[in-house]
Order: C-alpha cells, then sequence, then structure tokens
C-alpha cells in the first residue's frame, strides 16, 4: 500500500481506540464500520489481520450464507466480546445481493405462486429461513449493534457496485478503503520487505514505469520477489528482471484484451447497422407493394 494512504488508516485506527468518551458524549455506539474494496490479491484479508495486530483485537470470521435467520445473527452478534473485528468477506457474493432492488419482482412472483394450486406434499416456502438486508442492516446500526462496544465491523467485496447502497452508506460502513493495484510506493515497501533493499536500484525507473502503465496486484508484485530456491538470499537484480518481464506481458495481454473488445463493439455496431439497414429497405418495399396494390384497385 502507499505510504501515506496507510498513515491515514493507522490514525483512523487510532483516533477510533482513544475516543470513548467521544462516543459517549454524542450519544452513538463505540463502533466503526470499514468497506475494504478492489480486485482480487490487493491485500483485503491482509488488511484485516494488519488491523487486528495494530489494535490487539480478536477477529470473529462471519460466513453470512451460514447463518439461519435474522434470529441466530443477532444471536452470533451478542456473542462478540469488545475489542473485537467482526468481519463479513466477499459480501457481494452473499444471498442478499441485490435484494432491494428484487423485492417488487419477488412479490409479484409471491403472488402468481399464491394463484397456483398446492400440489399434495409440497413444502411451504419459508422466509424465515434466511437472512434479510433489514436484518443484516439492524446487525449493523440497529438497536442490537448498541449492546457492548469497542468493535469494528468490516466488509470486503471485489464489486462496490453491487451492494445496496443502505448497506455502505457512512453511518453503517464510515470509512470506504479502496485496495487498488500495487503502485511503486507500494512496492518499494515489498522491495523492502522481501528483498531488504532501501536503496534506490538502477531498475527501479523501469518498474516505475511499468507500474504506472500496467495494473498488477500486490499479491502477483510479491510473488516474482520471493525466492524461488534454497538459497538464502535471491539477488534483487534477478527479482527485479523478473518482475519486468512479468508487467511486460501483463501489459501485451492487457493491450490484446481490450483490442479484441473494442473489435467486439465494432462488429456489434456495424451489425446492428445492417439489420437497420435491411429493415429499412423491407419497410420500403412494404410501401411500395401497398402502393401498387392500391392503383390495382382504383383501376378496378
Amino acid at each position: 500500500m502507499e505510504p501515506e494512504h496507510k498513515e491515514a488508516i493507522v490514525d483512523d485506527l487510532k483516533a477510533f481506540k482513544e475516543s470513548k468518551e467521544y462516543y459517549g458524549k454524542v450519544g452513538k455506539a463505540w463502533k466503526r464500520g470499514y468497506l475494504l474494496y478492489g480486485p482480487p490479491g490487493t491485500g483485503k484479508s491482509t488488511m484485516i489481520a494488519a488491523m487486528a495486530n495494530y489494535l490487539d483485537y480478536d477477529v470473529y470470521d462471519l460466513e453470512l450464507t451460514a447463518v439461519k435467520n435474522n434470529t441466530e445473527l443477532r444471536k452470533l452478534f451478542i456473542e462478540t466480546t469488545g475489542k473485537s473485528i467482526i468481519v463479513i468477506e466477499d459480501i457481494d457474493c452473499s444471498i442478499l445481493t441485490g435484494k432491494r432492488t428484487k423485492a417488487k419482482k419477488a412479490s409479484a412472483d409471491k403472488e402468481a405462486d399464491d394463484e397456483k394450486p398446492k400440489l399434495p406434499g409440497e413444502p411451504e416456502k419459508d422466509e424465515a429461513t434466511k437472512v434479510t438486508l433489514s436484518g443484516l442492516l439492524n446487525f449493523i446500526d440497529g438497536l442490537w449493534s448498541s449492546c457492548g462496544g469497542e468493535r469494528i465491523i468490516i466488509f470486503t467485496t471485489n464489486y462496490k457496485e453491487k451492494l445496496d447502497p443502505a448497506l455502505i452508506r457512512r453511518g453503517r460502513m464510515d470509512k470506504h478503503i479502496e485496495m487498488s493495484y500495487c503502485r511503486f510506493g507500494g512496492f518499494k515497501v515489498l522491495a523492502k520487505n522481501y528483498l531488504d533493499v532501501v536503496v534506490e536500484h538502477e531498475m527501479f525507473g523501469e518498474i516505475h514505469q511499468l507500474l504506472e502503465e500496467t495494473d498488477m496486484s500486490p499479491a502477483d508484485v510479491a510473488e516474482n520477489l520471493m525466492p524461488m530456491s534454497n538459497k538464502k538470499k535471491r539477488d534483487p537484480t534477478e527479482c527485479f528482471l523478473g518482475l519486468i518481464e512479468a508487467l511486460k506481458k501483463a501489459k501485451e495481454d492487457a493491450t490484446a484484451t481490450k483490442a479484441k473488445e473494442e473489435e467486439e463493439v465494432e462488429a456489434k455496431i456495424a451489425k446492428e447497422k445492417e439489420e437497420g439497414e435491411v429493415s429499412k429497405a423491407k419497410e420500403k418495399d412494404k410501401g411500395k407493394c401497398e402502393a401498387v396494390g392500391d392503383m390495382k384497385q382504383v383501376d378496378k
């Protein structure tokens, strides 16, 4: 992560930990929500571990799809202790995705199902066995969320745009942290941690340029800096050469993918244009036929 970005998160965590009196003064539960979003391999899970280590908090990993209903969700929350981080990873993959936008369609489908005759032995749909969006919202900032204190709730997702806005609004997910692709600042941290390179290297210039032009996750960058043999210390120059090759290949693949997508779009536009012209020609021919028919009718 970029050093200044990391420093801002550390400051936010420190302020939360030292704000018990402030939360009491304003009448809010002593809790804070974080949304970590970004592509796979950008360090979302690692960030959670780092936050827990920094604050010395326990971590509760909540698998939302394994929770039967809202009552069980509430029970699980009450059983958590203070000084804890409650994590729901990949929330976009949960059953709650699109719940609100599909509510009208689901209601219409239910009415249609009610009109159909029930077959003997057909089981009734038990909505009480599902965690609803409303139940999750109450879990985050409802009445039961005020029980206890000094808790952090973290959601992670690869696709922020898929989440219901009510779920991630400020006050529920107070801070949105984008975990993005590796850039030069983050690379220098990795080079120091993996290869003990603390000074400028002759290859840094080329790596800097490639990282600005290419989207590569920190996990992929780190993999290219990992030792590949039993040597106690791998040669930094060898690692950087491997990283440069990987970045160049990633750049070429991205360019090829973009060109392919542009070709598909152009082909689609050309096809739609051709179909439109054919349709116009058919309408024109139809008009001519109708005009000829009218003329024959007049002659008769």
